[in-house]
């Protein structure tokens, strides 16, 4: 089971000192569309299996998306991989929009 974070909570943990990874699995036009306005590395879903090694398995890692799916399954395939601390942030970059940032564009 795959623990989820709120856009909240996550900038919450970060701002306390939490050393998060924030991964975006979006497609390219998706994060020049609609960027976190947070600090992410980006590698696309179908990218994942190829550059895993770029990601540190001992960090706490939170996966976002546009709404929490692809998010989730990448996060999934990331806690089978040996991460001990994997977060779906719940809702994707339109709860973000939604509930903290309107200036992001919902797609």
């Amino acid at each position: 089971m795959i623990k989820e974070l709120t856009p909240r909570e996550f900038l919450q943990r970060r701002a306390g000192g939490a050393a998060m990874t924030l991964l975006d699995v979006r497609e390219d036009w998706e994060t020049a569309l609609a960027p976190v306005p947070s600090e992410i590395v980006h590698i696309p879903m179908g990218q994942i299996g190829d550059r895993v090694g770029e990601l540190d398995p001992g960090e706490e890692t939170v996966v976002i998306c546009r709404s929490g799916g692809r998010s989730l399954q990448v996060a999934t395939f990331l806690a089978g991989r040996g991460f001990g601390s994997v977060y779906n942030l719940a809702g994707g970059i339109l709860a973000w929009s939604r509930d903290l940032d309107p200036r992001i564009p919902q797609y």
